[in-house]
């Protein structure tokens, strides 16, 4: 288990109900996600979580436009989109990086996926992951009905989107949160 895996076990561990990770409290499981709109580099040019209700949500923040990590993360999305598509689930990023340089790493490595440009940290923080001036690496999985229903807080990138398609299969499967 990585640092930010072990900082939020303390949390539980501690007898606290609410989980922390180092970027700060993250959201209730089974709860309403936070709500956001930002500027986006696709589309009409913004957002929001409320125009992707009907549909499951994996919304990952990361630290940064063509960093390796951050690289190696968005291609493993990219690859596994049409199974993302198949399941009923839109692939969102989030970083401080500017449109601009969200359209740039999209061409660049042919994300066909929107990246959304989080400058001030507040959806960020929201989700109990800013670090200062940077997003950190957590994901979350949102249902269609806005429930957040998972959260990935010790992420590694090279594995990190099968991860997730084997947990939205766990969650899609139980039947009780197909639209």
């Amino acid at each position: 288990m990585g640092l930010l895996g072990v900082v939020m076990a303390w949390g539980l561990l501690a007898g606290n109900q609410t989980a922390y990770a180092l970027g700060g409290k993250l959201p209730e499981l089974d709860q309403p996600a936070p709500t956001f709109t930002l500027p986006t580099n696709t589309g009409d040019g913004e957002i929001s979580l409320a125009d992707l209700r009907g549909q499951w949500v994996l919304l990952y923040f990361y630290p940064k436009d063509f960093t390796s990590g951050c690289t190696l993360e968005a291609q493993r999305f990219q690859k596994d989109l049409a199974e993302y598509q198949t399941r009923n689930t839109a692939i969102i990023g989030v970083s401080a990086d500017s449109v601009d340089s969200h359209a740039e790493f999209c061409d660049s490595e042919g994300l066909k996926f929107p990246l959304l440009s989080d400058a001030d940290g507040k959806v960020s923080k929201a989700y109990g992951s800013w670090l200062g001036f940077v997003s950190l690496r957590h994901s979350f999985l949102i249902d269609p009905e806005g429930i957040l229903r998972n959260r990935f807080v010790d992420v590694r990138p090279a594995s990190h989107s099968r991860e997730v398609l084997a947990r939205l299969d766990e969650l899609q499967n139980t039947g009780v949160f197909l639209p």
